[in-house]
């Protein structure tokens, strides 16, 4: 029966139809845990440097977390591979219910090479996998294929990630999804997924998973589960989900509109939290998970008809109003759904279309690049056709599918100071510039311009300094645009961040999202915490340092694999536009901000600094020894299960 400590992981080799399957070593799990953490290092291990990401010698790598199936926020799922819009490492995980149903199948880890001769799905369940003929599946929509794989299996409990036309079409931001609305969106996992001709993963498991210590589990997680349910954050996420963020970040002036040119959309009532209620049809949630934050909804639509979806989010509340200057709901629901149904990343879609808009406004590119399209803000039928050039790659939307780097590439040097992007993914749907620790936390990024990554929300609470130096153990200030202990912020959200990724935790219920007054004490915030957690579930016995050293490990890893692919400090900087271009709105305390290059210099040398990297942010030969990530190190570790 599966276990979190003794899990299997399956090595699928696509082009030669062939399985290998192999006991996940215990010290991978000491070292790195699980999900994002040995998915870096197998990316790491079995990936030579310069590889093409769409080629079959990429490495596409599925991985569960270490608490997948407690009955937690436990439900995320880790998908990793050299990134086909980076070139950078490429991760990223999702809810929903699949990580819960691969451990009952038998798997914690599937590692996936080669490219099938012709569609095809992976069946898996039970300890065993097929591979199965998916022509028929090619050309569904995400969902469509996720119910034609339950309908052909008779199984409408199997859980599937799946591509829809975008990853098929190789868009290099096409995401992977399960579900409704659960989307692995960044780095462009979906496209990696479509040139090895792989439709979707499926799984179902009838196996029981074990605990250690399993009445110790269930008290944990009841207590953990009541003390969320007390928490501001729980009621107000229960009722409008992520979507009540909009409002104040709007008024603060801190949320991206026409492509940074400002940081204010008024009026915007009609893309706020309670716009959405009007449709809304019902909650829907992640396995394990009390807060049901997800609006399930309903609305028609006089070009695609009657719709029915789940969210938006807040990302998807920027994309599709402020950055695009459309205070629409009926436009802001249809965007996304039509993304999450052709497998596009919400948020790279509709940076690069505010992208595209703002440089036709400023006579880079006219209508012969456009198919005759006249780009301008404010208009969703605009916005809903380059949605879709862009999934099929059809026109100018083949130009758009190919990310920052080469759209540039194709459209003109010109162009490329009003793409805000870093390591070649866009920039969030926020507009951060006022706000130094979450400007360093975005560009330092592993994966690319990213707040998942070290996003420390607790910075604009306005908490006691006192507070907040106990919290880090070095000076600090309550003031949100100051430079003064940022590093610490960021670095130490990191490690936190690569920890919970690494379990398979959601960061909603474990993170600096919950209200200042649980934090480390309510919540599963606790390095030390998170230790008993583990053990209870696994019997392994792991300190709070420890665990912190992990994070460590894991973000130092994947550091080392962006650095063999060419990336270096000046990688880490954020647009030109940030130091260049002052806020033009907000409050006070915002209005007129923008990024000083040398205290940003002096901000990004401390972060290295905490890291044990050096000044151009290599990870010193010290660093590397204590982490145990020397070349012979690594080597030993992935010699375990490869070789």
């Amino acid at each position: 029966m599966p276990t979190a400590l003794e899990s299997r992981i399956a090595y699928i080799d696509l082009s030669k139809k062939k399985v290998n399957v192999k006991t996940t070593p215990r010290e991978w799990v000491k070292q790195l845990l699980g999900g994002r953490g040995v998915s870096a290092l197998i990316l790491y291990g079995l990936l030579k440097s310069e590889v093409d990401p769409l080629s079959p010698e990429n490495v596409l790598v599925i991985s569960i977390g270490l608490m997948a199936g407690i009955p937690l926020p436990s439900a995320r799922v880790n998908i990793g591979a050299k990134s086909p819009l980076t070139g950078a490492i490429g991760s990223s995980n999702c809810g929903g219910h699949f990580a819960p149903e691969m451990r009952r199948a038998g798997f914690d880890h599937i590692v996936i090479v080669g490219r099938a001769e012709e569609p095809t799905y992976l069946w898996i369940s039970d300890g065993t996998i097929e591979f199965r003929r998916a022509t028929q599946l090619w050309g569904l929509d995400t969902v469509e294929a996720q119910e034609a794989i339950k309908d052909e299996l008779g199984d409408h409990s199997a859980q599937s990630l799946v591509i829809g036309p975008a990853g098929e079409n190789l868009v290099r931001y096409a995401n992977v999804r399960t579900g409704v609305k659960s989307s692995a969106g960044r780095t462009g996992m979906g496209a990696v997924m479509g040139s090895k001709n792989l439709k979707a993963v499926t799984v179902r498991g009838s196996w029981d998973i074990e605990f250690a210590y399993p009445d110790k589990v269930l008290d944990l997680c009841i207590r953990f589960n009541e003390n969320l349910r007390k928490t501001r954050f729980f009621t107000v996420m229960q009722v409008y989900g992520t979507m009540h963020i909009f409002s104040y970040t709007n008024t603060a002036g801190i949320v991206r509109v026409k492509n940074s040119q400002s940081n204010q959309l008024f009026p915007s009532d009609n893309i706020e939290a309670e716009a959405v209620r009007p449709y809304s049809v019902g909650h829907e949630g992640c396995y394990g998970c009390p807060i049901q934050c997800r609006h399930r909804y309903v609305v028609e639509s006089p070009r695609y008809g009657l719709i029915y979806d789940e969210g938006p989010e807040y990302t998807s509340q920027g994309c599709w109003g402020s950055m695009m200057a459309i205070n629409s709901t009926e436009c802001m629901l249809v965007c996304n759904h039509r993304v999450n149904r052709l497998g596009l990343d919400t948020l790279e879609t509709g940076s690069m279309i505010a992208w595209a808009i703002e440089i036709f406004e400023k006579g880079l590119i006219d209508e012969k690049a456009t198919d005759g399209m006249t780009l301008r803000w404010g208009s969703p039928e605009i916005v809903y056709e380059l949605i879709e050039k862009i999934a099929y790659r059809k026109g100018f939307g083949a130009i758009l599918a190919e990310g920052p780097k080469r759209a540039i590439e194709k459209l003109g040097s010109a162009t490329a100071y009003y793409n805000m992007n870093v390591k070649g993914m866009s920039w969030l749907q926020t507009e951060d510039r006022a706000i130094p620790s979450f400007v360093l936390g975005v560009c330092v990024s592993t994966r690319g311009a990213d707040h998942l990554r070290s996003r420390p929300a607790i910075d604009l609470f306005g908490l006691p300094k006192e507070f907040l130096e106990k919290l880090y153990g070095a000076p600090m200030t309550s003031d949100y645009t100051s430079y003064e202990g940022k590093e610490r912020m960021v670095w130490g959200n990191e490690l936190e961040y690569a920890v919970i990724d690494s379990l398979g935790l959601c960061k909603f219920a474990c993170s600096h999202f919950i209200t200042p007054h649980s934090i480390y004490t309510d919540t599963f915030n606790s390095y030390q915490e998170l230790s008993e957690l583990i053990y209870y579930v696994t019997g392994l016995e792991v300190t709070g340092d420890q665990l912190k050293t992990c994070g460590e490990r894991i973000y130092t890893l994947e550091r080392m694999f962006n650095l063999r692919e060419g990336f270096t400090r000046k990688d880490d900087y954020p647009p030109q536009r940030y130091f260049d271009e002052p806020l033009p709105s907000g409050l006070p305390i915002v209005r007129g901000k923008r990024m000083d290059r040398e205290k940003y210099e002096k901000l990004l040398d401390a972060y290295y600094t905490l890291h044990g990297w050096d000044s151009n942010g290599v990870p010193k030969a010290e660093t590397l020894r204590r982490l145990g990530l020397t070349e012979e190190g690594i080597k030993a570790l992935v010699g375990e299960v490869f070789g």
